[in-house]
C-alpha cells in the first residue's frame, strides 16, 4: 500500500467513525445491529442506542459485530443487552416464521394457530403481522394461495388437481375467487393466456413512445419508453400465448383518450381499468390514486396511509410493479427529503410529469 492510499484509507475510516460516534451521541436505534461500540474504561460493549452514561470519545472503539467486540475482550452491557436480539428483531423473526408456515401449509391456517405457533396472543400477532408485512395474515395467505394456484395450474395434470394442491377444499371455493386470482379462466391461464385477447396500440406523446393495452375488462397496461418495439416485447412477456392484436378504430379512440390523459394528467381517466396485483399492491395503488395532482407523498407517508408504517420497502416495490403509468400515479411518490427517486419509466419523465402537474 502506498502512502497516499494508506492516508485515504485512514481518512475514510475516520469519516465512518465520525458517523458512528454521532449515532452513539444521538442514541439512534436505527443503527442498532449495524455496529457496536466498546468502552476501554468499563470493558463493556453496547448498542448505539444504549441509554447508559455517554463515554468519552477517546475511550470508544467501534466493532462490526458483537462477536468482534467479544473477541477484543469486551463483555456485553447489562443495560442494552447487545448480545441479544432486540424486541423489534424478535418480532420480525416471529412474523417471518409465521409467513413460512403460511407458505408451506397444505390448508388455510387459522389466526389462532398462527399466533400459537409463534407464542403470541392472536390480537398482538395480528397487529404486529400487519405492521411488519403490510397486510393482514388472511390477505397474505390469500396472496400466497393465489401464487400457488398459478404455479399448480401450469404443473398439474388437471385444473381440479391444481385446485386441491393449492389448498382449496373444493372447486366451488376456488371458482368463487378465480377471476380475481388469475384475471382469466383457469383453463386460459393453463394455456398461458391462449384464450385471452389483448388489444394494443403504440403511439407517440410528449414523454416519448407509449403503449396502451386493454383486455375485455379494461385498460391493463400503459407503458412508456423510447423504443416502441421494446414496449411491445414487454407486453408479450406478460401474456406469452395471448392473442395480441393491433387495435381497431374503436380501440384507437381508447388509446387517444389515454394519451390525452397522459398529456393532461388531472382528475381520473374515464375508462374501465383491468388492474392486476396482490392485495398489498392494490392497497398501495389505491393510496397513490388519492394523491392530488400537483402534490407528492413520500414512500413512508404512503406506508402510513395504508396502515403499514414499517412496510416502506414493500411500498417502493409496489410502485415499481405498477404497469399503468400516470393512471396509477407512482410518479407522485418521492423520498422523505422531497428528492426524486427511481421511476420505472425514467426519473426525467417523473420530473416532467410533476412539473406539468404543478403548472396546471
Amino acid at each position: 500500500m502506498t502512502l497516499s492510499t494508506h492516508t485515504s484509507s485512514l481518512a475514510l475510516r475516520s469519516t465512518d467513525d465520525d458517523a458512528r460516534w454521532a449515532a452513539v451521541i444521538a442514541r439512534n436505534a436505527a443503527f442498532d445491529g449495524q455496529f457496536y461500540f466498546s468502552v476501554a474504561t468499563t470493558g463493556v460493549y453496547c448498542k448505539p442506542s444504549c441509554t447508559s452514561r455517554r463515554p468519552l470519545r477517546k475511550n470508544v472503539r467501534f466493532h462490526a459485530t458483537a462477536e468482534d467486540a467479544e473477541r477484543a475482550g469486551f463483555r456485553a452491557c447489562k443495560r442494552c443487552r447487545p448480545d441479544r436480539a432486540s424486541l423489534s428483531e424478535d418480532h420480525a423473526d416471529k412474523i417471518a416464521k409465521a409467513c413460512r408456515l403460511i407458505e408451506t401449509a397444505d390448508q388455510e391456517t387459522t389466526l389462532e394457530a398462527l399466533a400459537q405457533h409463534v407464542a403470541m396472543s392472536p390480537y398482538h400477532f395480528h397487529r404486529m403481522f400487519k405492521a411488519i408485512v403490510g397486510v393482514t395474515p388472511r390477505a397474505y395467505a390469500i396472496a400466497e394461495r393465489n401464487k400457488r394456484i398459478r404455479a399448480r395450474l401450469v404443473e398439474s395434470a388437471s385444473v381440479t388437481e391444481a385446485i386441491y394442491d393449492a389448498g382449496f377444499n373444493s372447486n366451488g371455493s376456488f371458482y368463487a375467487v378465480s377471476s380475481q386470482a388469475l384475471g382469466m379462466t383457469p383453463s386460459a391461464f393453463r394455456a398461458g393466456g391462449a384464450d385471452v385477447e389483448i388489444r394494443f396500440a403504440v403511439g407517440e406523446c410528449s414523454l416519448g413512445s407509449i403503449l396502451v393495452a386493454a383486455s375485455d375488462k379494461g385498460v391493463c397496461a400503459i407503458l412508456l419508453g423510447e423504443d416502441p418495439g421494446a414496449l411491445a416485447r414487454d407486453l408479450e412477456l406478460q401474456f406469452p400465448r395471448a392473442r395480441l392484436r393491433g387495435g381497431d378504430a374503436s380501440f384507437e379512440r381508447i388509446a387517444a383518450t389515454v394519451i390525452g390523459f397522459v398529456e393532461s394528467p388531472g382528475g381520473n381517466l374515464d375508462l374501465p381499468l383491468d388492474i392486476r396485483g396482490t392485495a398489498f399492491q392494490h392497497r398501495v395503488w389505491d393510496a397513490l390514486r388519492r394523491i392530488k395532482p400537483g402534490t407528492t407523498a413520500s414512500y413512508r407517508e404512503i406506508a402510513a396511509m395504508i396502515g403499514a408504517p414499517q412496510a416502506v420497502r414493500a411500498v417502493a416495490g409496489a410502485c415499481a410493479s405498477n404497469r399503468l403509468a400516470v393512471v396509477v400515479p407512482c410518479h407522485r411518490v418521492v423520498r422523505s427529503d422531497g428528492s426524486l427517486s427511481g421511476y420505472r419509466w425514467g426519473v426525467e419523465r417523473k420530473r416532467r410529469l410533476l412539473e406539468r402537474e404543478a403548472k396546471s
